[in-house]
């Protein structure tokens, strides 16, 4: 199938919002530079702005900053670590951010991958779907605050009377009420137990790349979502009238992901890549990576499946790709890009 031929889907349509993926910071920090595309996309009618951690910057820090310098648009994180802290300094993170913001927090959340779990938190890599589960649920009696929080799970047993403990440890009930006890908790997921897993325990799921082609490969894993379940993937937007120029960008981030963010034998990307249709592209992507010809792995991700999972080529196009969104069960797209991309998009989509 030529990337240019989509194919259609019959479904419900759905009114599309835009939110800022801010992301993690690199090498340097941005600077006001942020805040800047933040204001701009407040005022652009953008729904929500979200920031990342990876192993650098944190999540909660740069948010909190965003959010004194603005005043309607939703603050998420796409996401938190959980090995970054224990739910229980998440859950003070996100009552803090959302009593100074007026309620406006959306706590996004995401187990990582073994390679920073276990090499920068120094921490096991183990059972990331019933971590998830029990990390969620702590987070959740925080802020509901009916009692002192008590959880007998496996990964954070409150009160801790493990190897070390003084046996002093009681139940502790939040001395700060919480603005909102319902702070929408979203997750990121990409394997099927855990897609199937945030359908039923969140408030929103955040996928890393989706095709609005290939809808089937996740509709019986979220069959359990409650209505109102929001589904916000970032997606790359590339504006050019030369194809092939407009995919590359996303080619590279999915030669990264795919060929190094991942073990040889277990790679995540890697793997939903093959779910959504493309096996063969993903061994091979991942082989020209690990024999260190990183331009050929580039090379070797398959346009079609590049401008699925993108908005990608000349504005009108763009313009048109977003109906096959619209067509499909995404209820916001995150998007990154300078002050023009934004208000390009703001013109095209709010």
């Amino acid at each position: 199938m030529a990337y240019s031929e989509r194919p259609q889907k019959e479904t419900t349509m759905s009114t599309l919002s835009l939110g800022l993926q801010l992301g993690y910071w690199g090498a340097l920090a941005p600077g006001n530079a942020h805040v800047e595309l933040a204001q701009e996309a407040e005022r652009l009618g953008f729904d929500s702005v979200w920031t990342a951690e990876s192993w650098g910057s944190d999540c909660f820090t740069p948010l909190a900053w965003i959010g004194a310098h603005t005043e309607t648009i939703r603050l998420g994180t796409s996401v938190a670590q959980l090995s970054a802290r224990t739910p229980a300094a998440c859950a003070m993170a996100t009552l803090s951010i959302d009593h100074l913001s007026g309620g406006r927090m959306t706590l996004g959340l995401g187990v990582s991958g073994p390679q920073v779990v276990e090499g920068w938190y120094g921490q096991p890599y183990s059972k990331p779907v019933t971590r998830t589960r029990e990390y969620v649920d702590i987070i959740r009696k925080v802020l509901a605050r009916e009692a002192p929080v008590t959880n007998d799970g496996e990964f954070y047993p409150l009160p801790y009377n493990g190897p070390g403990a003084w046996g002093m440890g009681k139940p502790l009930k939040s001395i700060t009420h919480p603005l909102r006890a319902d702070v929408p908790i979203f997750i990121g997921a990409e394997g099927p137990k855990n897609v199937t897993q945030t359908a039923e325990i969140a408030d929103g799921w955040l996928p890393l790349y989706y095709s609005p082609y290939r809808q089937d490969v996740y509709a019986d894993q979220l069959t359990a979502a409650k209505p109102g379940f929001e589904i916000a993937p970032t997606v790359l937007v590339n504006i050019n009238d030369d194809m092939e120029q407009a995919l590359y960008p996303v080619k590279a981030m999915l030669g990264f992901y795919i060929g190094g963010m991942g073990a040889a034998k277990r790679n995540f990307h890697k793997e939903l890549m093959a779910r959504m249709g493309y096996p063969e592209e993903a061994d091979q992507i991942q082989k020209l990576f690990f024999e260190g010809k990183r331009d050929e792995a580039i090379a070797a991700v398959p346009s079609e499946f590049a401008d699925e999972i993108s908005l990608s080529g000349p504005k009108d196009r763009i313009k048109e790709k977003l109906k096959d969104w619209e067509n499909s069960p995404v209820t916001s797209l995150l998007i990154n890009g300078d002050i023009n991309l934004l208000r390009t998009m703001a013109e095209i989509a709010i």
